[in-house]
């Protein structure tokens, strides 16, 4: 009887060490040799290009804010936001009736001086024939005194007659020089009240420009600095993009480049670098690169968000693999090669890293496939693992 019971025991101990051995198996098998789900990729000739990261946002390189010279109200406004101006197009004007008023004055008292020069011209004539007669007299009468032909107080009348015709010609003279000081006065008001005059008509200062906000409207008065609309050039567009001051060292102005807008993620816009910034942010370590957009998405706004990807280096005809088909190990770049229906760890030698594939160097030949295990498998990829 006992010994029914122990063999019963020793069987059923059998049956879960068997149960065991098979589980492992099982484990075993898909651990070690289950095939590995992967993607492949053949290695191929291909183009490697390097690319610097930015991210800013799209300003306009000419921007102007219009406001007024003078005080006064606006009287009309010729253009809304988002409409197009050509050069010197009329934008605004203020209510110019009191500067009309004085413009006019000034003229009226330009044109008084004037006259008031004429007159004292004539004057001058007048006292020159004066003058002239004067000295010829008295020439005559010093002859007849030197001959004791005229007497004494003759003499003394005719020197005063030329004293006074001398006098009255530097009076004239003096008249005409205060005249044409009040003349080249009188004018300058008259620029002055022409110039304000001017200055209630506000044009645009460039050609190809976009009004981008406008503040005021009809009625209001406005002070000197006074904005009364934002302007800008659409020229040359650019994105003000921050990058780090590592890459610094790689670019330079005239690189190509790649503009990616947040409105059109999957969309790249042609750009070149224009400017790079001397200055380097003290707290995030980036400075700015000015990046000059080519053309623009159909619907684009100043302001707003975009990534530039610069171009510094290019290498073309060389042996290329994606980058996420490189393994790391021991901080040494590996891939895994695949061979006889196998994974096998392959270490790489790696040259110029674009944004999405890399140059190898050495470690690899054309037309060798490399495999890495698909998301999602479940199943690590190992040294040695079947594949497919």
């Amino acid at each position: 009887m006992r010994m029914g019971v122990t063999l019963r025991r020793v069987v059923k101990a059998s049956w879960k060490i068997v149960a065991l051995v098979l589980v492992a198996g099982v484990v075993v098998y898909f651990v070690r040799f289950k095939p590995v789900a992967v993607d492949a990729f053949e290695v191929k000739v291909a183009t490697v290009e390097a690319e610097v990261l930015g991210t800013g946002a799209l300003e306009a390189r000419i921007k102007v804010t219009v406001s007024s010279k003078i005080t006064g109200k606006i009287a009309a406004l010729k253009v809304d936001q988002n409409d197009n101006v050509s050069e010197n197009q009329l934008l605004a004007t203020l209510d110019d009736g009191e500067l009309h008023q004085q413009v006019e004055m000034a003229a009226a008292t330009l044109e008084a001086t004037k006259a008031s020069l004429v007159r004292a011209q004539a004057d001058i004539a007048r006292a020159e024939a004066v003058l002239t007669q004067a000295m010829m007299d008295h020439e005559r009468v010093k002859r007849l005194f030197d001959s004791k032909m005229a007497a004494a107080d003759e003499m003394s009348r005719s020197r005063e007659r030329l004293d006074i015709a001398v006098a009255e010609m530097g009076r004239g003279k003096a008249a005409k020089t205060e005249i044409e000081h009040q003349v080249s006065a009188s004018q300058q008001t008259l620029k002055y009240h022409q110039e304000r005059l001017a200055d209630t008509r506000l044009a645009s200062p460039f050609g190809n420009g976009l009004v981008l906000v406008r503040y005021r409207e009809v009625g209001d008065v406005v002070v000197p600095g006074t904005a009364i609309m934002d302007l800008a050039c659409l020229n040359e567009m650019w994105v003000s993009a921050w990058v780090d001051e590592s890459a610094s060292v790689s670019l330079a102005v005239g690189q190509t480049a790649r503009v990616v807008f947040r409105s059109e993620p999957e969309k790249s816009y042609s750009g070149q670098v224009a400017r790079l910034a001397k200055q380097t942010d003290r707290e995030t370590r980036e400075f700015l690169v000015d990046v000059q957009v080519k053309d623009l998405p159909k619907n684009w706004s100043v302001g707003q968000r975009a990534e530039v990807h610069i171009q510094t280096a290019r290498k073309d005809g060389v042996l290329a693999i994606p980058q996420r088909m490189i393994v790391w190990k021991d901080g040494k770049p590996h891939v895994f090669v695949r061979e006889a229906g196998r994974a096998r760890l392959q270490k790489v030698d790696l040259g110029l890293r674009g944004r999405d594939n890399v140059e190898v160097v050495s470690g690899l030949r054309l037309g060798q496939v490399v495999v890495q295990a698909l998301d999602g498998d479940g199943n690590p990829l190992r040294d040695g693992a079947f594949v497919k």
